[in-house]
This record gives C-alpha cells, structure tokens and sequence, in this order.
C-alpha cells in the first residue's frame, strides 16, 4: 500500500478550497495552522514560536511563508509555487510585517481572505500584531471550521492509512496484553511492548515509512490501573499492577500523519461479579452505538442511544464523557458521538466508539474502537479481541 497521500489528492484537497473561497466571495485562502498547511500540501513541520502561513489566492500563485530554517522542509511540499522566507523570530523586523509585505507585493494587501483565525497563536512565547492592523485595507473572512469541515469526510487513501495504524496499534496491544503481570510497573510494560512494536513496524515498512507525527507504534495506560483507573483523563503515575486491577489501555500507531485509537478494558486475574456486571454494561453501550451509526443519523442520535442504556441500569453517576469522536490527522477531531452534536453521519467519516463507565473506588470499564461509516452502516477499522475472557490476564 502507498504510505501517504497522493500528490493527486492534494491537488484534489487545494481545488475543493477554491471552491469554497469562490462560494464565500473571497479573494484567496490564508492558514496559520500547522495542521492545515500539513493537510493542504503534505508540508510537516514543528511549530513553535516561528510563524508560519499558507496562502492560496483564487486565482494567481499560492505560497508558503516559513521561518528560513524551514526552507529544505518547505520546498518538499505538495503544489506550491513559492516559499516566502523571513529570518527568525523577532528579529530586527517582525515575521508579520514580512508576511505583509508579501502580500502587498503580491496585490492582496487590499485583498478579502477566507481565514480560519485572524492571527499566528503559539504556547511558545509568540507575541505579534494582526495582519489587518499592519494592512488597514486587508479583510479577513475568519471561518474556523472551513478545513475541519474538509477534512470529517476521508478518501479512501486516507482510510488505508488509518487501517495500516491500526494494525500495528494491535500488534502493540497484543503485546502489552502478553507482558502484563501482577508486580510489573505500567512503564515497564508500556515501554518494552511499544518499542517492540515499533521495531517490527519499522522493519516491515521499511524506507517508505514516514510517520509525519506520532513515531511508531505504541500502548500503555496513561496511569488507568487499579482505582486510579476510574479517572478517565488519568495521566502516568508508574503504578505497579495487582491482582484484581482493572486495566485501561491505549494503542495506536501513526502512520504518514494518520491515527487509530483502540483501548480496552481487562483484568489482573479472574473479575469479580462487580466487574463482570459493569464490564457488560459497557459492551452493551457499545453494541447499542453500533447499531445506531448509519449515514443520515445525526451523531446526537448516537450519543442519546448510548444514555438509554447509563439509564437502564440507573448509573448516570457513572457516566463521564461522551461516546466517541473522529479522528484521523489529530487523536480528536469533529464531529462527536455527543447530544449537543447533529453533524449528519456520511460515508467516509471515521471515529472512535468509547462509551465508559467509572466507579469510584472500583475502577474503569473503557474499550475504544476505531470504526468508519459506510454506505450500509459502519465497519470496524480496529479488530482486537473485546470479549471479557479474552481480557483476562492469568496469574
């Protein structure tokens, strides 16, 4: 299989947004999103308190603005006919006042641009003025949902791409399943399955591999063992497992910018009825969500279904989070399994399904598949094992 996105689709990707900019009347397109320059040219690079642009007119040269240290990476991008370089942030003049001159010089000072925010925004120390306070005659049509919207729909060359992280995201599984033992650390666990994981994915793919993200393969548990497990954004405390632990696990891959989730729910040594009762309720809620995703059914309808059975059962003082979210380039991404979300569910669209039940004092019941909706209904990207005796780990 090919390992990225085609320059084809690219081109494909940057003529669907010109149809967008003709339909909104604007002038041209302009990103300071790393993501979406990455998605619009296969341009993919670490941000920081650099400022970076794409620019796209409706007619005329698109061009990439880059710090001059991006240069080499800059000119590997997808259908661009210039970079712009500036040569570093502050410097004795400001990137922004650079990116200005660019486009006055290219008669868009005056333009009206489709923009998904009026400035560059960064943790990393950026500081800098608006583009409109330097260019008094430049409009900015912020839509922030412009390239979101584009991308909730996957080609099929993006779908393989998610099923290749998948794969390896289930070899990392298997293995952290095989290495888990009472007295055994989560790190411990966590590092030796995932660098496995990783070697034979590096192996087998071999040069053609470029992650353009998440490097490798990788599963662990982000700190959801024993009790600790009931946290459902828990983070890595290096706990040792137990018998009797609740497990929450996660795994994935990346794979030329792409992403699959797949987490599960398993046991340090037989569960007890509690568990197994809590455990079932879980898997109904998931097979209830699959059920229920179809093309035409808003993504609330999903969410709602889901809640009927918390309902059933009378533990809404479980429930925590909503049942699933899409994804692809970033782990999360619109739209969501969630009843304040009517996003129409369309073939193509790819996300999680993880509905989880929280018991304090007891622990988490969480498994997440990757699936992808379909002309019928939807299909599993993921395919690990989700039955409770396969989720037993003997001691």
């Amino acid at each position: 299989m090919r390992l990225k996105i085609s320059a084809e689709e690219y081109a494909q990707r940057q003529a669907n947004l010109r149809e967008v900019v003709d339909k909104k009347e604007c002038d041209g397109f302009i990103t300071f999103s790393t993501l979406s320059i990455f998605y619009l040219t296969g341009f993919y690079f670490i941000s920081t308190e650099r400022p970076a642009s794409l620019v796209i007119p409706a007619e005329g040269s698109s061009f990439l603005f880059v710090p001059h240290l991006e240069i080499e990476h800059a000119e590997t991008a997808e259908l661009l006919d210039e970079v712009v370089t500036y040569p570093e942030y502050p410097g004795d003049k400001h990137p922004m006042r650079h990116l200005a001159d660019a486009l006055r010089d290219r008669n868009l000072g005056d333009a009206n641009l489709l923009a998904e925010s009026r400035a560059y925004g960064s943790p990393m120390g950026y500081r800098g003025p608006l583009l409109t306070d330097l260019l008094s005659d430049l409009q900015l049509c912020v839509d922030q949902t412009v390239i979101e919207d584009m991308r909730m729909v996957k080609s099929p060359a993006e779908i393989e791409l998610i099923r290749e992280s998948a794969r390896w995201g289930n070899l990392a599984h298997t293995l952290l399943q095989d290495y888990c033992a009472p007295g055994k650390s989560e790190n411990e666990v966590s590092m030796q399955a995932s660098s496995e994981a990783t070697m034979a994915m590096m192996k087998t793919l071999g040069p053609a591999y470029e992650p353009k993200g998440r490097v490798g393969a990788m599963a662990g548990f982000r700190g959801q063992i024993g009790e600790n497990s009931a946290l459902p954004h828990a983070v890595n405390i290096n706990a040792i497992m137990r018998e009797g632990d609740n497990l929450v696990t996660g795994a994935g891959s990346g794979v030329g910018g792409y992403n699959s989730e797949l987490e599960r729910t398993m046991f340090v040594g037989e569960p007890s009825g509690e568990q197994r009762r809590y455990f079932q309720y879980m898997m109904e809620m998931m097979e209830v969500a699959f059920d229920t995703i179809r093309p035409g059914t808003p993504c609330s309808e999903v969410d709602r279904a889901v809640r009927k059975v918390y309902e059933k059962y009378d533990i809404m003082d479980t429930w925590r989070h909503h049942t699933g979210h899409a994804l692809g380039m970033p782990a999360h991404e619109a739209p969501f399994f969630d009843t304040g979300d009517d996003t129409v569910l369309e073939p193509g669209m790819v996300f999680s399904v993880e509905p989880g039940i929280y018991v304090p004092g007891l622990g988490g019941f969480r498994h997440s598949d990757t699936v992808v909706v379909t002309e019928e209904g939807m299909d599993f990207i993921t395919y690990y094992p989700r039955e409770l005796e396969d989720m037993i780990i003997e001691v």
